[in-house]
């Protein structure tokens, strides 16, 4: 107990005793020698550790077991494989692609494995040398604007900062990419170029897929030609037998307990019942739907505004980011599926990798209902590409149907020719095919194992957080479109947000699964930076958060730079959204200018790319003489590019440049930021 009192006697102690006594002497070299022993003995425990790990503890044991599942080598070897393929992947697509590599490999003596380079060590590539007719396969995808995927960003970082000698591997680089977009396949060029500097051999030439066209044409086209390369290299003939080997067996697991069974979420059981921080990809947030009001004032099309409340949820998000949203199947199209094939939707299975070796287990979460597959996990409205067309032909009772999938999954001009018109053309997905060839009756577990997983939409956030740290708002255009076949397809998530309308409080209110996706997308630093924002249609989104932001700083007393927005849309009195808002920005004085085209109010069709033309002085003195920023939000395939080349004329003729001088110049401007475009086709 500490009082004066106490200070007291300690101080009367101190006169009477000498400073330190022999007790205090002994105990000292008592204390010095235990720590002394306990501190090396320590050490040497630490050190022979490292030799021989502990065998009794469970972090020792789950440290070993996680160094052994990194070392693909070792898969390799102990399971007489020659062939790896890795995969970087962000919606699935390369993914998919790899699997389908790996599984040819058995036509041609080489068996394989599909690899995830983030569950990987990929400093193992040196080893590669030490089996026999080896060979990796890499399936990369180009992400955002020249970016790695999530997974394969390490594998990435790696090649840019090592110096590993690879002499003695060969590979081969597929890329998955969109022209529209400025980076076209850069992280597979990248790749592909820094495998051949390291020492690799490259045992066929780079493929590049292009998603803005036809991928699947340019791959399946790529893998034939991989293949007939992979023969001449290594002295080797193909076997000729198919390979139509189911990569999953079907359990039945109606014995399963009710509790153990996955309902729809992402990976961790009972994850919406037991919601835990942190939010990501793999453990989204349950979040209520706190607004959800229409945004057109008339007309046939439908434009949501959603803001999704994320009280408590300790998530965090900046002005620029995106938001990731899970949908989910129409019940309608899933029950057609049962109907056609004749199956019970309810009955409750699993599917799992008949290789054993795999770090993939489940093709999604299992186990689960057919049903909960078809409305969660599986992508039933998309185009299925060829390979789904082969392994359909053996369910085809009736040759006509047979002749027909034989046809569109075949590699001649005349079955790519009738796969475009009567898949991509008339925009048939996976139902209307068991439609219009009602022979066709797959196994219900093996088109679960067929059809790619359904992927989360992303929508750029239309709200700042300083505004409104507690909800996220969206601004989303509802997707319904008719076919050349007369049938209504409909967009996926939006049309599940359409049906989401808050209630009032007595009820629960909709909910639906999100996370934050971060984003490059980014205000200056300085909120005196002058910028100018193009963004038409839902474009604006970004903007939003963009001048809301700029206002609260204003509010705040900050100083802040010029804003110059450019808008359009077809429209004023239709879809002009957020006029009353924009048009208080601009009465406060937080946005300094606001450039309208409505591109049908008149005889000829005005855009904003017609605003940006004529007001090219005004451009050229924010982007040149005063340094600000410029951003573009909207279409990748026509307005951004458009703008693109304003912009380039503008610095030619404005500087007084050049036309390679200003490509430079807006080259730059991308490199520091003061150029940003987010985009999509």
């Amino acid at each position: 107990m500490e009082n004066s009192e106490g200070v007291k006697i300690e101080s009367t102690v101190v006169t009477e005793e000498p400073l330190i006594s022999a007790l205090d002497i002994a105990l000292f070299v008592v204390i010095i020698t235990v720590a002394y022993f306990w501190y090396f003995k320590r050490d040497k425990q630490s050190s022979s550790s490292e030799k021989k790990p502990y065998t009794i503890q469970p972090s020792s044991l789950s440290s070993i077991e996680q160094t052994s599942n990194s070392s693909f080598i070792k898969k390799l070897k102990s399971t007489g494989r020659s062939l790896v393929v890795f995969y970087g992947s962000q919606t699935g697509t390369a993914e998919e692609f790899a699997g389908r590599i790996a599984k040819e490999g058995a036509r041609y003596k080489m068996k394989g494995m599909v690899a995830d380079p983030e569950e990987c060590d990929m400093a193992d590539l040196v080893e590669m040398k030490e089996i026999q007719k080896s060979l990796a396969i890499f399936c990369i995808a180009t992400y955002g604007e020249g970016d790695p995927t999530d997974n394969a960003m390490d594998f990435y970082e790696w090649l840019q900062n090592g110096d590993a000698d690879l002499e003695g591997l060969n590979y081969a680089v597929f890329g998955l990419g969109n022209k529209t977009y400025e980076h076209y396949n850069e992280i597979a060029i990248y790749i592909d170029q820094r495998l051949e500097e390291l020492g690799a051999t490259r045992v066929h030439e780079i493929g590049l897929g292009d998603d803005d066209a036809n991928i699947e044409d340019d791959f399946v086209s790529w893998k034939e030609k991989l293949w007939e390369s992979v023969c001449s290299h290594y002295g080797i003939e193909e076997t000729g037998e198919e390979s139509n080997i189911r990569q999953y067996k079907l359990v039945d697991c109606s014995e399963v307990l009710p509790e153990r069974i996955f309902s729809g979420e992402i990976s961790r059981l009972k994850s919406y019942e037991n919601q835990r921080f942190p939010f990501d990809v793999k453990n989204p947030y349950l979040s209520k739907i706190a607004v959800n009001r229409e945004l057109h004032k008339s007309g046939d099309r439908s434009c949501m505004h959603i803001e999704f409340d994320i009280d408590g949820s300790k998530m965090r998000y900046d002005t620029g980011d995106h938001v990731a949203v899970y949908p989910k199947n129409s019940s309608e199209l899933v029950d057609i599926i049962g109907e056609l094939l004749n199956a019970d939707l309810d009955a409750v299975f699993s599917l799992l990798n008949t290789d054993e070796e795999s770090s993939k287990k489940h093709p999604f979460p299992c186990p689960c209902t057919y049903r909960t597959a078809l409305t969660y996990y599986l992508d039933i409205t998309s185009n299925p590409r060829t390979h789904i067309m082969k392994e359909l032909i053996e369910y085809a009772s009736d040759p006509k149907d047979q002749e027909k999938l034989k046809l569109m999954a075949s590699s001649t001009p005349e079955g790519k020719q009738e796969f475009h018109e009567w898949i991509l053309r008339d925009n048939r997905n996976i139902v209307h095919i068991l439609e219009d060839l009602p022979s066709v009756k797959p196994d219900l577990d093996h088109l679960c194992e067929l059809l790619p997983r359904l992927q989360c939409r992303y929508y750029s956030i239309s709200s700042s957080p300083k505004v409104y740290p507690k909800s996220i708002h969206i601004t989303a255009v509802l997707v319904n479109y008719t076919t050349s076949t007369n049938r209504v397809n409909k967009g996926v998530a939006t049309n599940l947000l359409a049906q989401l309308i808050p209630t009032n409080d007595e009820l629960p209110q909709p909910t639906i699964p999100i996370y934050i996706r971060r984003s490059q997308f980014r205000l200056p630093p300085k909120s005196q930076t002058p910028i100018i924002m193009i963004g038409p249609g839902t474009g604006l989104a970004p903007f939003r958060g963009f001048i809301q932001e700029r206002d609260y700083a204003r509010k705040e007393g900050r100083e802040i730079g010029e804003m110059v927005l450019y808008f359009g849309c077809r429209k004023k009195d239709e879809d002009f959204i957020y006029e009353n808002e924009l048009q208080e920005y601009v009465a406060n004085g937080t946005l300094t200018k606001l450039h309208l085209a409505f591109s049908r109010d008149q005889p000829e069709k005005k855009y904003v790319t017609h605003l940006l033309e004529q007001n090219a002085d005004e451009l050229w003195n924010i982007i040149g003489e005063k340094s600000g920023h410029l951003y573009v939000c909207g279409d990748a395939r026509s307005m951004a590019k458009d703008v693109h080349s304003i912009i380039v004329k503008v610095v030619m003729e404005k500087g007084q440049m050049t036309n390679s001088q200003a490509l430079n110049y807006v080259k730059k401007m991308e490199q520091q930021k003061r150029y940003s475009a987010d985009v999509w086709s």
